[in-house]
Protein backbone atom coordinates (compact mmCIF):
# COMPACT_ATOMS: atom_id res chain seq x y z
CA UNK A 1 0.00 0.00 0.00
CA UNK A 2 1.41 3.33 -0.78
CA UNK A 3 1.98 5.77 2.48
CA UNK A 4 -1.34 7.90 1.92
CA UNK A 5 0.00 10.72 4.06
CA UNK A 6 3.30 11.00 2.65
CA UNK A 7 4.31 13.99 1.31
CA UNK A 8 1.79 16.54 2.68
CA UNK A 9 2.36 19.32 5.35
CA UNK A 10 -0.93 18.20 7.95
CA UNK A 11 -3.34 15.58 7.65
CA UNK A 12 -6.34 16.14 5.41
CA UNK A 13 -8.73 15.29 8.71
CA UNK A 14 -7.25 18.62 9.64
CA UNK A 15 -8.06 20.76 6.91
CA UNK A 16 -11.63 21.82 7.96
CA UNK A 17 -10.75 22.68 11.22
CA UNK A 18 -7.51 24.98 10.06
CA UNK A 19 -9.80 26.29 7.42
CA UNK A 20 -12.89 27.17 9.84
CA UNK A 21 -10.37 28.75 11.59
CA UNK A 22 -8.52 30.58 9.32
CA UNK A 23 -12.30 31.94 8.12
CA UNK A 24 -13.22 32.57 11.78
CA UNK A 25 -10.52 34.68 12.24
CA UNK A 26 -10.75 36.73 9.29
CA UNK A 27 -14.17 37.58 10.17
CA UNK A 28 -12.74 38.95 13.72
CA UNK A 29 -10.31 40.83 11.69
CA UNK A 30 -12.76 42.19 9.44
CA UNK A 31 -15.00 43.36 12.36
CA UNK A 32 -12.20 44.59 13.98
CA UNK A 33 -12.35 42.96 16.89
CA UNK A 34 -8.55 42.58 17.68
CA UNK A 35 -8.74 40.68 20.89
CA UNK A 36 -10.82 37.71 18.91
CA UNK A 37 -8.96 37.88 15.85
CA UNK A 38 -4.97 37.05 18.47
CA UNK A 39 -7.75 34.39 19.90
CA UNK A 40 -8.63 32.85 16.56
CA UNK A 41 -5.35 33.25 15.00
CA UNK A 42 -3.71 31.62 17.80
CA UNK A 43 -6.02 28.73 18.11
CA UNK A 44 -5.93 28.24 14.26
CA UNK A 45 -2.22 28.07 14.54
CA UNK A 46 -2.24 25.84 16.90
CA UNK A 47 -5.08 23.57 15.46
CA UNK A 48 -2.73 23.59 12.03
CA UNK A 49 0.58 21.98 14.41
CA UNK A 50 -1.76 19.71 15.66
CA UNK A 51 -2.44 17.93 12.54
CA UNK A 52 0.99 18.45 11.53
CA UNK A 53 2.80 15.51 9.44
CA UNK A 54 6.33 15.34 9.88
CA UNK A 55 8.32 13.35 7.85
CA UNK A 56 10.44 10.36 9.89
CA UNK A 57 14.00 8.54 8.99
CA UNK A 58 12.74 4.63 9.27
CA UNK A 59 14.96 2.33 11.58
CA UNK A 60 16.22 -0.51 9.19
CA UNK A 61 16.50 -3.78 10.74
CA UNK A 62 14.20 -6.69 9.48
CA UNK A 63 13.26 -7.56 13.93
CA UNK A 64 13.02 -4.00 14.52
CA UNK A 65 9.71 -2.88 16.30
CA UNK A 66 8.79 1.08 15.69
CA UNK A 67 6.73 2.93 18.01
CA UNK A 68 3.17 3.67 16.30
CA UNK A 69 3.28 7.37 17.93
CA UNK A 70 4.67 10.32 19.42
CA UNK A 71 4.30 10.23 23.42
CA UNK A 72 5.83 9.39 26.75
CA UNK A 73 5.78 5.44 27.38
CA UNK A 74 3.21 4.46 30.23
CA UNK A 75 3.43 0.77 30.82
CA UNK A 76 5.28 -2.06 29.57
CA UNK A 77 4.05 -4.98 30.98
CA UNK A 78 3.37 -8.80 30.28
CA UNK A 79 0.08 -9.93 30.26
CA UNK A 80 -2.41 -12.61 28.24
CA UNK A 81 -3.88 -10.99 25.13
CA UNK A 82 -7.58 -12.44 25.16
CA UNK A 83 -8.93 -11.02 22.64
CA UNK A 84 -7.21 -11.24 19.32
CA UNK A 85 -3.64 -12.67 19.96
CA UNK A 86 -5.43 -14.95 22.53
CA UNK A 87 -1.51 -15.66 23.93
CA UNK A 88 1.36 -14.24 26.34
CA UNK A 89 2.63 -11.35 25.40
CA UNK A 90 4.22 -8.05 26.07
CA UNK A 91 2.26 -4.89 25.88
CA UNK A 92 3.33 -1.22 25.54
CA UNK A 93 1.06 1.54 25.88
CA UNK A 94 2.22 4.92 24.69
CA UNK A 95 0.28 8.25 26.02
CA UNK A 96 0.14 11.06 23.07
CA UNK A 97 -1.26 14.30 24.84
CA UNK A 98 -2.47 17.41 22.76
CA UNK A 99 1.05 18.55 21.90
CA UNK A 100 2.62 15.46 20.32
CA UNK A 101 2.07 14.72 16.37
CA UNK A 102 -1.11 12.41 16.03
CA UNK A 103 -0.87 10.67 12.91
CA UNK A 104 0.17 6.89 13.70
CA UNK A 105 2.79 4.64 12.09
CA UNK A 106 2.91 0.78 11.55
CA UNK A 107 5.34 -0.44 14.05
CA UNK A 108 6.22 -3.51 11.51
CA UNK A 109 5.78 -4.64 8.07
CA UNK A 110 3.28 -7.34 7.17
CA UNK A 111 -0.47 -7.72 6.10
CA UNK A 112 -3.75 -6.41 7.89
CA UNK A 113 -4.56 -9.54 8.56
CA UNK A 114 -7.58 -7.86 10.75
CA UNK A 115 -8.92 -4.34 11.56
CA UNK A 116 -11.56 -3.83 14.62
CA UNK A 117 -13.75 -1.29 15.80
CA UNK A 118 -14.81 -1.19 19.29
CA UNK A 119 -16.79 1.12 20.82
CA UNK A 120 -16.36 2.63 24.47
CA UNK A 121 -15.79 5.19 27.26
CA UNK A 122 -13.67 8.46 26.91
CA UNK A 123 -11.50 8.08 30.04
CA UNK A 124 -8.14 9.66 30.24
CA UNK A 125 -5.85 7.79 28.19
CA UNK A 126 -2.82 7.28 30.51
CA UNK A 127 -5.22 5.48 33.22
CA UNK A 128 -3.99 1.86 32.75
CA UNK A 129 -8.09 1.02 32.39
CA UNK A 130 -8.27 2.64 29.31
CA UNK A 131 -6.78 -0.23 27.22
CA UNK A 132 -10.11 -2.19 27.81
CA UNK A 133 -12.73 0.44 28.18
CA UNK A 134 -12.19 3.13 26.02
CA UNK A 135 -12.78 3.74 22.08
CA UNK A 136 -10.46 2.09 19.89
CA UNK A 137 -9.51 0.49 16.57
CA UNK A 138 -7.11 -2.51 16.79
CA UNK A 139 -5.31 -3.97 13.97
CA UNK A 140 -3.45 -7.27 13.84
CA UNK A 141 -0.23 -7.34 11.87
CA UNK A 142 0.90 -10.32 10.49
CA UNK A 143 4.76 -10.71 9.34
CA UNK A 144 5.74 -13.26 6.63
CA UNK A 145 6.95 -14.78 9.35
CA UNK A 146 3.82 -15.56 10.86
CA UNK A 147 4.57 -13.63 13.75
CA UNK A 148 1.68 -11.26 15.04
CA UNK A 149 1.37 -7.80 16.54
CA UNK A 150 -1.14 -6.19 17.64
CA UNK A 151 -1.63 -2.49 17.34
CA UNK A 152 -4.34 -0.60 19.08
CA UNK A 153 -5.55 3.54 18.58
CA UNK A 154 -7.70 4.39 21.87
CA UNK A 155 -9.31 7.45 22.20
CA UNK A 156 -8.58 9.48 25.23
CA UNK A 157 -10.47 12.02 27.89
CA UNK A 158 -10.77 15.19 24.66
CA UNK A 159 -9.80 12.46 21.64
CA UNK A 160 -13.36 11.64 19.92
CA UNK A 161 -12.65 10.35 16.28
CA UNK A 162 -10.21 7.65 15.56
CA UNK A 163 -9.52 7.31 12.39
CA UNK A 164 -7.93 4.33 9.99
CA UNK A 165 -6.61 4.70 6.21
CA UNK A 166 -6.34 0.33 6.22
CA UNK A 167 -8.22 -2.48 5.54
CA UNK A 168 -8.17 -6.29 5.98
CA UNK A 169 -6.06 -7.41 3.46
CA UNK A 170 -2.97 -4.69 2.73
CA UNK A 171 0.47 -5.03 2.37
CA UNK A 172 1.99 -2.46 4.80
CA UNK A 173 5.19 -1.33 5.66
CA UNK A 174 7.07 -0.58 8.94
CA UNK A 175 6.90 3.32 9.87
CA UNK A 176 4.02 3.65 7.22
CA UNK A 177 1.02 5.92 8.49
CA UNK A 178 -2.22 4.85 8.76
CA UNK A 179 -4.03 6.77 10.63
CA UNK A 180 -4.88 9.34 13.01
CA UNK A 181 -6.98 10.12 16.71
CA UNK A 182 -8.07 13.59 17.70
CA UNK A 183 -6.76 15.56 20.37
CA UNK A 184 -4.99 13.26 23.01
CA UNK A 185 -4.90 9.58 22.96
CA UNK A 186 -3.13 6.50 23.40
CA UNK A 187 -1.38 4.02 21.56
CA UNK A 188 -0.98 0.49 23.02
CA UNK A 189 1.20 -2.63 21.07
CA UNK A 190 0.90 -6.24 22.05
CA UNK A 191 4.52 -8.12 20.94
CA UNK A 192 5.32 -11.58 21.32
CA UNK A 193 6.17 -12.56 24.93
CA UNK A 194 10.27 -13.48 24.09
CA UNK A 195 10.43 -9.59 22.52
CA UNK A 196 14.16 -7.65 23.69
CA UNK A 197 11.77 -4.58 24.99
CA UNK A 198 13.80 -1.99 24.27
CA UNK A 199 12.22 1.47 26.20
CA UNK A 200 10.94 2.17 29.91
CA UNK A 201 8.09 3.61 31.28
CA UNK A 202 8.75 7.36 31.25
CA UNK A 203 10.32 7.40 27.60
CA UNK A 204 9.45 9.62 25.02
CA UNK A 205 9.62 8.49 21.81
CA UNK A 206 8.61 9.06 18.36
CA UNK A 207 6.25 7.65 15.53
CA UNK A 208 8.57 5.33 12.99
CA UNK A 209 11.27 6.24 14.39
CA UNK A 210 11.96 5.54 17.90
CA UNK A 211 12.73 1.27 18.24
CA UNK A 212 10.58 -0.10 20.92
CA UNK A 213 11.61 -3.76 20.87
CA UNK A 214 13.19 -6.47 19.02
CA UNK A 215 11.89 -9.86 18.04
CA UNK A 216 13.66 -12.90 18.85
CA UNK A 217 14.51 -15.67 16.57
CA UNK A 218 13.51 -18.99 18.24
CA UNK A 219 15.55 -21.58 17.48
CA UNK A 220 13.81 -24.84 16.71
CA UNK A 221 15.61 -28.50 17.77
Amino acid sequence: MADRAKGIPVAKEGIPFIAGGALLTLGCWVAGWVGLTCLMGSLTVFTAWFFRNPARTIPQGKNLIVSPGDGTVVAVEEEFEHRFLKEPSVRISIFLNVFNVHINRMPVEGIVQDVVYTPGQFMAANRPEASAGNEQNALMLRRSDGKKILCVQIAGLIARRIVCWVVPGEQVEKGERFGLIRFGSRMDVYLPQNSAIQVKVGAKVKGGSSILAELLCVEHS
